[in-house]
């Protein structure tokens, strides 16, 4: 009995898109994490579960502002694919040398009430991947 075939990223992506998750990350072609809840969560949980024990992985997000492209460095993340991702996202990850792709690009992630930049795109700024995982994680243990 041979290895099963490893599916495509691009056809992943396409199954992804159609489905109700959030959030998936693929460890050799396998589906090892996924998630239905929004904003940064799914990946902080990731990062909490398999990190460091995991690296080199692709990551299908739903939407990929430079706050997520931050964290994809600590997630070992080698390849995102996202419907959605911000110019200034795709910078950040030109620079951390992590391969993306966005169906669309938008110069910044917005707000729910969609009048302002994303309050963690906008916190993101300026910041290196450790200093922003550290500001985040400042965050998490004050709630």
């Amino acid at each position: 009995m041979g290895e099963s075939p490893v599916i495509p990223h691009d056809r992943l992506f396409a199954r992804f898109v159609k489905s109700s998750d959030t959030f998936r990350v693929y460890y050799k072609g396998k589906l090892v994490f996924k998630s239905k809840e929004d904003r940064l969560i799914p990946l902080l949980e990731y990062i909490d579960t398999f990190v460091p024990q995991v690296q080199g992985v692709v990551i299908f997000d739903r939407i990929v502002g430079n706050a997520a492209a931050l964290l994809l460095k600590k997630a070992f993340c080698l390849e995102i694919y996202s419907p959605l991702g911000s110019e200034i996202a795709a910078r950040t990850l030109s620079e951390l040398g992590i391969k993306y792709h966005f169906s669309c690009t938008v110069p910044y992630i917005v707000n729910k009430a969609g009048d302002d930049i994303c309050p963690m795109e906008k916190l993101s700024l300026g910041k290196s991947s450790e200093e922003f995982f550290q500001t985040i994680c400042q965050l998490r243990s004050k709630r």
